[in-house]
């Protein structure tokens, strides 16, 4: 499923990125890594506010919606 998808509280594992190679790496960059833990900290209508390695990373929808998760 999407991370796009996810409500306030929820924690999933990252499985896969859609996109181009420049999209994975931006967000390898923010430490948003195959097998990581991820969870949803703040929401809006714009975006989300994602607890990453112990790091708040804000990320809009539209790439949330290009990273899959599962439990």
């Amino acid at each position: 499923m999407p991370l796009a998808m996810l409500m306030e509280g929820e924690t999933r594992t990252i499985t896969s990125f859609n996109g181009q190679e420049e999209l994975k790496r931006h967000l390898q960059d923010l430490g948003l890594i195959k097998g990581e833990k991820v969870r949803v900290v703040g929401e809006n209508a714009g975006g989300m506010i994602l607890m990453v390695k112990g790091v708040k990373v804000a990320l809009n929808r539209g790439l949330a919606h290009r990273i899959m998760v599962e439990d």
